[in-house]
Parts: structure tokens; C-alpha cells; sequence
């Protein structure tokens, strides 16, 4: 029986389709480095460090030890659950939502994402998809056959100026327009009047919008809207992507929900069914506790973001890496030094990780504009920020006694 190797995998249609994944090249010398001895100081994956709520622990042992909690599940998410979203988005945005029909629990909202992508999408729709933006924006759709057209998102203000381009230059408008503020990689944030605008455009063009709002709880400055407050939303099919990853800690737990369109819900409900039987029943019950319980978990969370951004720049910029301090999220959106820029997003990340033993994502794994940055995710400890910005300032101190010499 002959075995299918990495290398031939490319021959089915669908991964012929996706291109090299950009951050395996890294990710291989990380995982060298460390088998040689290195010491990594590791801003590359956003996998966040901080422990999940103690009380969200509790409830999913207690659940689990219950009779009939550890069969299969409901695959929409237990009506418990739904309930709990809608609280948590009147509490967070004062808007109100029917569990029934316009609230579907995921396993994490990449995989409500992804499924919702093959739930609307038919070969050859065009979607507009910020660049930079996290990948599966982009390539869940393109596996389920649409094409992309990739928009300059640096800001949400580029982004907005590049759909209304797009959409004057192009023959039809697109079938869907994927929004994410707070975004990832970038860190930016936009207000309610981007998505009111999103909202008329999508109304004058009969358009989906897809909102990722997975970093709505990990903010710096005013708290990130919600679409569902725009004026005129009601009009439109839109829905909105959630996950419990980032804000309790809980990225392993894969716990995320779809809100929104009823349509569009539906949609997706009839593709889960028959793809998974939903999340295990004790973490959505665990997951209720972290959305009712007390908030003061989310409140330290922040903080702790925002205590490490502010030590990030400082140190880095010591080293002299300029960094702008991001908005929101748990990620810096770093250009390259000057001196560096030469090199590109990957060889530079190769390079911070054999010179100075400090992993980053390189830019261009975002999207095409996303060359000239790397994504630096902000889940090492003080100490281990300050120890990567001493590392950096030698290195860079390094090549300009070379470069004298």
C-alpha cells in the first residue's frame, strides 16, 4: 500500500488552490532551534498564556462528572448557551438577539467561519477580504471555491476607501464583504460610523457582510462596536463571528458563536449538522459560566494586554524598533527596521530567531500587504519582553558596528 506523502498532497484540486503556508518555514526553525538548546522568547502564535477563570474550571468539572453530559451534543449549541450569547450581547452592545433562530454556538469561531463559507458560498463568487487579515478571512473561502479580492487594510479607513474603489471598478459587486475590527494582525480598531457606512454599501449592492469580532473584549481606548449597532443592519443579510479564545483565556476550549441574519444561521446550522454534533456539552455549560459569571477575569485580562503592550514598545523601541502601540487586540502590527527591510518578512523573522532567539509571525502570512511587518503576539511576561528587547538591542547594535567596520 503505497502512502500519500506531504509533497503530493498538492495534487488534490482544492489544495492545489491554497497556496505554501508561509509560516511552516518559521515554525520549522523554531522547532529546530529549541531541539539545538535555543532559548525562544515566543511572539509568534497568539495563544494566549494567562490561566482560564478558575470559576469556569470549576463549573466544567463539576458538569463533567454528571451522568449523561459527556454524549453528543446539540450541534447549534445547548439552548443554555444561545440564552447566555444573547445576554451577553445586550449587557455589551444593547442589542438583542433570539436564541431560537439568530444564535448558533460553534467550536471556536473559526470553524463557524470556515463552515459558513461553504454553507453561502458557489464556485467563482468574488469576496472582498481585508489585507492583512488573519488568513482564514481569505482561504476559507477560497477552498470552498470563491475568489478573492484582497483590500488594503492597514486601517479601517483604507479598507473602507478600497471597497468603495473596488466596487467602482469592478463589473458586479462582490457576494460578500468579510469586516474584522479589532483586527488581527494589525491591532486597529474602527467605530460604529465604518460600519454604518459598510451597512448602506451593502444595502445599495444587495451584499453579505461577514463580521469577525472574535477581539471585542481585549481593547485599550473606547470599547469595539458591534455591527448589529449600525444603523439600518436589520436591512441587510449580516452576521458576526464570536469566540471565548482571547477573552477567558479559553483558545483550547474552542468555544466561539455566529450571530446574526436568520438566514444566514440557518445556512449554517444545516451545514453543521452534518459535520459535528456540536462542542462537548460540559464546556458549553463552563462556557455560560464564563459568559454570566463575574467579569472581572475579562477586566485583569485586559489589563494585563495592555501592560504588556506598553512594556513591548518601550523595550523594543530602546533596542530602536519603533513600534506603533496597537488599539486593541493581544498583537503588535510591527513594520520592519529600516535597516532590515531588505530582507522581507520571512527572512527577518528567520533571522530575530537565530541572532536574537525572539520568534515572530512574518507579515506576508497575512496577505500580500502584509510584507514589511511582522505580527507580534503579546503573551510572553514582563521579564521575557524586556530580556527579547535586550537580545534585539544587541543584535541591532551588532549590525551597525558591522556595518562601521
Amino acid at each position: 500500500m503505497q502512502h500519500q506523502t506531504y509533497e503530493e498532497a498538492d495534487e488534490f484540486y482544492r489544495i492545489k488552490r491554497l497556496p505554501p503556508y508561509v509560516f511552516a518555514e518559521v515554525n520549522k526553525l523554531k522547532l529546530q532551534l529549541r531541539k539545538d538548546g535555543k532559548d525562544i522568547i515566543d511572539f509568534g502564535f497568539g495563544n494566549p498564556d494567562l490561566p482560564t477563570p478558575q470559576h469556569v474550571i470549576d463549573k466544567l468539572v463539576e458538569t463533567v462528572q454528571k451522568p449523561r453530559t459527556t454524549g453528543y451534543s446539540v450541534s447549534r449549541g445547548i439552548m443554555g448557551l444561545r440564552q447566555a450569547c444573547a445576554r451577553y450581547y445586550a449587557r455589551r452592545f444593547d442589542v438583542k438577539l433570539d436564541p431560537d433562530d439568530q444564535i448558533i454556538a460553534t467550536i471556536g469561531s473559526k470553524e463557524g467561519f470556515a463552515n459558513l463559507a461553504q454553507a453561502i458560498t458557489a464556485p467563482g463568487d468574488v469576496i472582498y477580504a481585508p489585507d492583512p487579515s488573519y488568513p482564514l478571512h481569505a482561504y476559507g473561502f477560497i477552498i470552498a471555491g470563491a475568489k478573492i479580492k484582497g483590500i488594503p487594510a492597514i486601517t479601517a479607513e483604507e479598507y473602507l476607501e478600497g471597497v468603495k474603489k473596488a466596487l467602482a471598478e469592478d463589473d458586479k459587486p462582490p457576494m460578500a464583504i468579510v469586516v474584522c475590527f479589532p483586527s488581527n494582525p494589525t491591532g486597529m480598531t474602527c467605530d460604529l460610523a465604518f460600519y454604518e457606512e459598510i451597512v448602506a454599501i451593502a444595502k445599495a449592492n444587495d451584499i453579505i457582510v461577514l463580521s469577525d469580532l472574535a477581539y471585542s473584549e481585549i481593547y485599550f481606548g473606547d470599547p469595539p462596536p458591534s455591527i448589529f449597532q449600525a444603523k439600518g443592519v436589520e436591512d441587510i443579510m449580516a452576521i458576526e463571528t464570536t469566540s471565548l479564545s482571547k477573552t477567558y483565556s479559553m483558545a483550547g476550549w474552542r468555544m466561539g458563536f455566529a450571530v446574526g441574519n436568520r438566514r444566514l444561521i440557518a445556512a449554517l446550522a444545516r451545514v453543521k449538522s452534518y459535520l459535528d454534533y456540536g462542542a462537548f456539552t460540559p464546556i458549553q455549560v463552563a462556557a455560560c459560566a464564563a459568559l454570566d459569571g463575574p467579569q472581572d477575569c475579562v477586566v485583569q485580562a485586559r489589563e494585563t494586554y495592555k501592560y504588556r503592550r506598553d512594556i513591548l514598545i518601550e523595550s523594543f523601541g530602546r533596542a530602536g524598533w519603533d513600534i506603533p502601540s496597537p488599539d486593541a487586540s493581544m498583537f503588535a502590527w510591527a513594520p520592519l527596521p529600516e535597516a532590515y527591510k531588505q530582507l522581507g518578512s520571512v527572512e527577518f523573522s528567520k533571522l530575530l530567531m537565530q541572532e536574537a532567539g525572539v520568534a515572530v509571525s512574518p507579515g506576508n502570512g497575512f496577505g500580500e500587504h502584509g510584507e514589511g511587518y511582522v505580527r507580534i503576539a503579546l503573551v510572553e511576561n514582563e521579564q521575557r519582553i524586556r530580556q527579547a528587547g535586550r537580545n534585539l538591542r544587541a543584535l541591532f547594535t551588532g549590525k551597525d558596528k558591522r556595518a562601521a567596520e
